[in-house]
């Protein structure tokens, strides 16, 4: 729209000029057929189709003024003598009156974080927001919220909203800072009051998430404004807390490491106990097994002559005690 705007201007521009110059007369010299000077003559300028540009130029530059379009990510509001219209002008091509002005709203999301990391969020600094449990003790959230104004209610927020920078999104940082933010703040400090340390850090994180996604529709309903989603980006204690949690957390590891400990002496224990109880029972059945065997030998001496012929393999002795005096005779010296 710009381009034609501008070859519009232009295109008048030459007629305008081919019309003033239609009525500036120029003295010139007059000549014969043969070429001879026959005296002075006096003529207009006249640039060719200088009136069809003047005509079509004043037309297309009319329209370009008074045809206006509106992005899909945006909507008009426009600005009469009598002051703001209520009807936005939405996506798509609209012709308006040169007196009136239109103003680009943007009805896309924005997000306003809230981190303890510099520059991460939408402050400079460490901007975490600390909120105390229904303990009393305080947690830090990094937060980011997502919103955007309602497109039907541009021409509102136009009209009563502050533009303190001057700029087209002038509004939005002032709705951020002092309608989003607030707000926000608020909220974490309500929900949060009703759980506790461990329920915000870990198992109700959704939960407070959805309250306070909640409790921001409902606030922020009449700067006509829709609050897309609430998200709970990290949960923090502050440092002492975090390091009474930590030592607490230490010491029931090592107690848990103690009763493990604790446990596998007392099964070696019980597995020292069986050994012993069964090596009592072996040597209990080996010493009973050898009084029975004595008592039968002492009661039938020819049991040792059977149990040597049970064990005799067929073959004759190498070797063979004497008379009983200790004298051992080798049979095989022939």
């Amino acid at each position: 729209m710009a381009l034609i705007k501008f070859l519009s201007f232009l295109i008048l521009l030459y007629g305008l000029v081919g019309v003033v110059l239609s009525f500036i007369e120029i003295n010139g010299v007059a000549k014969d057929e043969h070429g001879r000077e026959t005296g002075t003559t006096k003529r207009k300028i006249n640039l060719p189709f200088h009136r069809l540009s003047l005509w079509l130029g004043g037309v297309t530059f009319f329209l370009t003024m008074i045809i206006v379009r509106i992005g899909a990510q945006d909507a008009g509001v426009m600005v009469t003598p009598r002051g703001v219209d209520e009807d936005e002008l939405h996506t798509g091509w609209h012709i308006v009156m040169p007196w009136n002005s239109i103003y680009i709203m943007d009805k896309t999301v924005w997000v306003y974080t809230c981190a303890n990391s510099a520059k991460e969020g939408a402050k400079p600094d460490a901007d975490a927001i600390w909120a105390p449990t229904k303990d009393g003790i305080k947690m830090g959230f990094d937060v980011s919220v997502s919103w955007r104004i309602i497109p039907t209610e541009a021409s509102w927020i136009y009209a009563n909203i502050s533009e303190n920078d001057g700029g087209t999104s002038g509004r939005y940082y002032w709705l951020e800072e002092n309608v989003i933010r607030p707000k926000l703040k608020s909220a974490m400090a309500l929900t949060v009051s009703n759980y506790s340390p461990i329920e915000a850090y870990s198992t109700k994180r959704q939960e407070i998430q959805d309250h306070i996604i909640a409790r921001m529709r409902e606030e922020v309903k009449g700067y006509k404004l829709i609050i897309e989603q609430v998200d709970m980006r990290e949960v923090f204690y502050n440092p002492e807390y975090e390091q009474a949690i930590n030592a607490k957390k230490l010491a029931e590891q090592e107690v848990l490491r103690l009763v493990e400990v604790t446990k596998q002496k007392e099964e070696q224990l019980k597995q020292s106990s069986i050994d012993k109880d069964i090596a009592i029972q072996q040597a209990e059945g080996e010493a009973k097994s050898l009084q029975i065997k004595g008592t039968s030998i002492a009661q039938n001496p020819k049991i040792i002559e059977l149990e040597w012929i049970n064990k005799w393999d067929g073959k004759l002795p190498t070797y063979m005690m004497g008379d009983g005096k200790g004298i051992m005779m080798n049979l095989n010296n022939k």
